[in-house]
């Protein structure tokens, strides 16, 4: 995964494992930031990985 690389929500929903909704629900609460482009939505593959590093923290 690049820095750089913007992910559709579906690409989201399959590296995390979580349903459409739940991966709206993120975006929607600012919990996993993004970018919208014309219609479409993305996010930032490093967006991704601060998500995944903050929620394990703060599962430990």
């Amino acid at each position: 995964m690049r820095d750089d690389e913007l992910l559709t929500v579906a690409e989201v929903m399959t590296r995390l494992r979580l349903g459409r909704s739940t991966v709206y629900d993120l975006l929607r609460t600012r919990r996993l930031p993004s970018v919208t482009i014309g219609r479409c939505r993305r996010i930032p593959a490093s967006a991704l990985g601060r998500f995944i590093t903050e929620e394990m923290e703060r599962a430990a």
